[in-house]
Formats: C-alpha cells, sequence, structure tokens
C-alpha cells in the first residue's frame, strides 16, 4: 500500500456550499473533464446538508436531484473510505445554516511525476495553501491603490 503512495501526486480537498441547498450542476460536467484528462483523480466524494436548526446530515448523490435535471449517477461510488464522520462535521462547520455543501477529496495527478521526482531526491512538502480568489483580488486592488498613491497626476 505504502507503494501507491510513493506513487501518488499531491492531494487536495475543497469544501464548496451551495446557498439555499441550490445546486445546478454546472460544474460537474467540469469536474468529469477534469478526472478524464487525467489531472485530478477523484478520491472521495460527499455531500451535506446543514439544516436551519444546525443539524447535519450527509446525503445520498440519489437525495441530491428529484426532478431528473441533475445526473450525478457518474459520482455513485466515488469513495476511498478516508472521510469519516469527524471529516462531515468540520465541513458543516464551515456551512452556514440552511445550505449544503459538497466535500472534495482529489489528487493532483498532474503534478504526481513531479511529487515522485522530489520523494526519490529526499525533499518533503513541509506548507501548502491556497489563495481565495477574492483575498488576490483585494490583494491585487490594494496594491494597485498603493502605487497609485503619490503619483504625479498627468
Amino acid at each position: 500500500m505504502s507503494e501507491d503512495f510513493e506513487e501518488m501526486g499531491p492531494v487536495d480537498y475543497l469544501v464548496v456550499e451551495f446557498p439555499g441547498n441550490r445546486m445546478t450542476g454546472e460544474g460537474f460536467p467540469l469536474l468529469v473533464d477534469l478526472v478524464d484528462r487525467k489531472i485530478i483523480r477523484i478520491l472521495d466524494l460527499l455531500f451535506v446538508r446543514k439544516d436551519t436548526d444546525g443539524s447535519v446530515s450527509a446525503l445520498e448523490l440519489t437525495d441530491l436531484d428529484g426532478d431528473g435535471t441533475l445526473d450525478l449517477t457518474v459520482f455513485e461510488g466515488v469513495s476511498s473510505g478516508l472521510l469519516g464522520e469527524d471529516d462531515v462535521q468540520e465541513a458543516a462547520a464551515a456551512v452556514e445554516p440552511g445550505n449544503s455543501a459538497a466535500v472534495l477529496v482529489y489528487e493532483n495527478t498532474w503534478a504526481a511525476p513531479l511529487a515522485r521526482a522530489m520523494r526519490r531526491s529526499g525533499a518533503q512538502l513541509v506548507a501548502g495553501g491556497r489563495i481565495p480568489v477574492q483575498a488576490l483580488l483585494a490583494a491585487l486592488d490594494e496594491a494597485e491603490g498603493v502605487s497609485g498613491q503619490g503619483a504625479p497626476a498627468a
């Protein structure tokens, strides 16, 4: 089993909130495309709902769509067993009451060759993170405002 892990790329997770439990499914074909192109490999995908009273429940894919317009059958059975009840609760803590969320754990297969080379050379990842687009835009706006101050008027 450890040999399999030696071959893997970095693994990330996302918790994506759907306000008011409204899920259009617009992003799911793009997710399938990433898998088909071997950019990522989905290890786990589950859905949680946080009711207005704060109670949390994991949802089955069949629970997400009763009208036949959102076909999620392609994701049925996507579970490595990595996610447990504590992960469901932690994901739900990030979700506002009355909303649902998708929890996605995926391998960055595009980075696997680099990760393997780094491991062979003895390197190891000691930190990582993600910068939310909103924070990036705010930082760029701030930097633009600072660089614009004190500039001579044209």
